[in-house]
């Protein structure tokens, strides 16, 4: 009984760690692929994570699976138009226009930053995270996490800036 409670305790995380993932604009297929390597990183090194921080340690090794095969494939994707259409009324093409031309604009911006501070901007105002919340996931302090999220938002203004000047 108690391997079961386990198993279901796992699940849970696991699906908290999906929709966290598809929450960040990542495919269906390759969060899948993350949080099924993520279950098996967990099995192999479970008796080494701290009860009180198998969530943060989840999504940290989820997050780290999806970078590598990032990286490996060379692609960084961040759809920012998926709910612009339910936005925006279908009997105003126009301001749907210019709000698809901004999100372009600002994912551009945002795929020039680093990608900490852009997984930082994710975390707060994608996710809604605190900053308490994203210094745990990150295993930071929260005054490292709020200089850190000011520098990212002062970088982004700056390229979203220059991108709309041109």
């Amino acid at each position: 009984m108690n391997e079961l409670n386990k198993n279901n305790a796992l699940n849970t995380e696991l699906n908290i760690v999906y929709r966290y993932l598809r929450k960040l604009g990542i495919s269906q297929a390759d969060a899948e692929d993350a949080v099924q390597e993520t279950a098996y990183k967990y099995l192999l090194y479970y008796d080494s994570i701290k009860a009180s921080k198998i969530r943060s340690w989840l999504i940290r090794v989820a997050l780290n699976f999806y970078y590598d095969q990032c990286r490996k494939q060379q692609r960084y994707k961040l759809d920012l138009d998926a709910n612009v259409t339910k936005l925006v009324a279908a009997d105003q093409p126009e301001e749907l226009f210019i709000e698809k031309e901004r999100n372009n604009h600002l994912s551009f911006a945002i795929s020039k930053l680093k990608p900490y501070f852009k997984e930082l901007l994710l975390l707060k105002y994608q996710s809604g995270l605190s900053y308490k919340e994203i210094a745990e996931l990150l295993g930071s302090n929260i005054n490292s996490v709020r200089t850190n999220l000011f520098r990212a938002r002062k970088q982004l203004a700056k390229i979203y800036k220059e991108e709309s000047d041109e």
